[in-house]
């Protein structure tokens, strides 16, 4: 009788201790919904799978299917989230041409401000390779530093760009600035050896990484601004004359229709390279990049309606295809699914409050997987609790031991 009331006194406080006592992550139930449900990790995707040779898509149900294409090379993403619904080859490396001038942009347009004017040297202009595209910089002229930037995008100037790479530390030093930056934004297949783009001894790049340059363009309005200007004035000294972005898709020349929502990019052609196009388009609220190298069938404007294929395709298919892989470098891709982890065990913990970090509205479904131990609050152990009832029985033991004693004493 002792033990027992002794054991239900000392129950009683520790259950008292225990209420009062946080309850850690780790000891809830892994069927359990705690609160508004957590948004799912991003489902994993094989790395490897853009690897392979041949065209890369999953469909779900009702997806249109991908169109047949002659380009040796494309791919369609997100330019939102950077993952890829469709490519085919994505990593072959192929000769870039022009498109490889928005690498060029990317490195370079941070470093002078649009108004910043620049008077040309004649040093400046040696090494245009012969038959290069020419905006009509001359020896001697001021120019503004945007006027130079229209005469990369739109009339694809290499003498425009041996200007800007002087400013910028000369030839060699923007050659290396440029594969740098290739790096840092997870391009592997790309090898600058002309930062112009003009035809060099193993000089590549792949669909993938266009893509993922024009991804990177769009979130710098400035890139954003000269990308997609169809027509400006260029400066000659006292007077000016027109030029026209060579993008037919964005102006409509030659025969081209117009892409509706087309925010240009970049397109280039070399004898060596063939064709090639950066593309990307805005619908709603959603925009799509795309890369198309080298068309084999169509001649010199295919790849314009080969990258209208693709954006009608993307679009279509959006919300209809499962990603077949990401443009996002790999460190990024493992920080975002640190980070949802992260936020979903916060969720968890925590349901009172909103998600953490201005992560937004908690919305999603499925089953919320109990945390790991690692994950409980800091002071406190999953143990403890256990160990109070375990000491509370051990000292009523001792006093009815004690009690029994004295009681055969007396």
């Amino acid at each position: 009788m002792i033990v027992t009331s002794a054991v239900r006194h000392i129950a009683a406080g520790t259950a008292a201790l225990l209420f009062a006592l946080p309850v850690p992550a780790a000891t809830a139930s892994s069927g359990a919904s705690v609160g508004e449900p957590t948004p799912p990790v991003r489902q994993y995707v094989d790395p490897a799978r853009l690897d392979r040779q041949g065209t890369q898509v999953q469909r779900l149900p009702g997806a249109p299917r991908v169109p047949s294409l002659s380009a040796l090379s494309w791919v369609v993403a997100d330019a939102a989230t950077g993952e890829v619904l469709a490519a085919r080859n994505a990593h072959r490396r192929l000769p870039p041409a022009s498109t490889l001038k928005a690498l060029f942009a990317l490195t370079a347009l941070p470093h002078h401000e649009p108004s910043e004017q620049h008077t040309v040297a004649d040093a400046e202009l040696t090494g245009i390779g012969a038959g290069s595209s020419l905006v009509g910089v001359k020896e001697g002229y001021t120019y503004k530093v945007s006027d130079l930037w229209n005469g990369v995008f739109l009339s694809s100037g290499n003498d425009a760009v041996h200007v800007l790479a002087a400013m910028n530390g000369g030839w060699e030093s923007m050659t290396r600035q440029m594969q740098d930056k290739a790096r840092a934004l997870g391009a592997r297949d790309t090898h600058v050896v002309s930062p112009d783009g003009y035809d060099a001894p193993d000089q590549v790049s792949s669909a993938f990484d266009l893509a993922v340059f024009g991804r990177a363009g769009l979130q710098d309005p400035e890139f954003v601004r000269y990308c997609s200007t169809r027509y400006a004035d260029f400066p000659a000294g006292t007077w000016s004359y027109g030029i026209a972005n060579t993008n037919r898709l964005l102006t409509g020349a030659d025969g081209v229709d117009r892409y509706p929502g087309l925010l240009g990019i970049k397109n280039g052609y070399t004898s060596n390279a063939g064709n090639t196009l950066i593309s990307a388009a805005k619908r709603g609220d959603r925009t799509l990049v795309v890369s198309v190298m080298n068309p084999q069938e169509g001649g010199g404007l295919a790849v314009y309606e080969e990258a209208r294929s693709l954006l009608d395709w993307g679009f279509e298919a959006a919300g209809r295809v499962r990603p077949v892989g990401s443009l996002l470098p790999a460190r990024t891709k493992a920080a975002a699914r640190s980070d949802a982890r992260a936020v979903a065990v916060s969720g968890r913990a925590a349901p009172a409050a909103g998600p953490a970090h201005g992560s937004g509205p908690a919305h999603g479904s499925g089953p919320v997987a109990a945390p790991e131990r690692e994950d409980a609050p800091s002071g406190v152990s999953v143990g403890l609790p256990l160990a109070l009832v375990a000491s509370a029985c051990a000292a009523a033991i001792a006093l009815w031991g004690w009690r029994r004693r004295a009681a055969h004493r007396g």
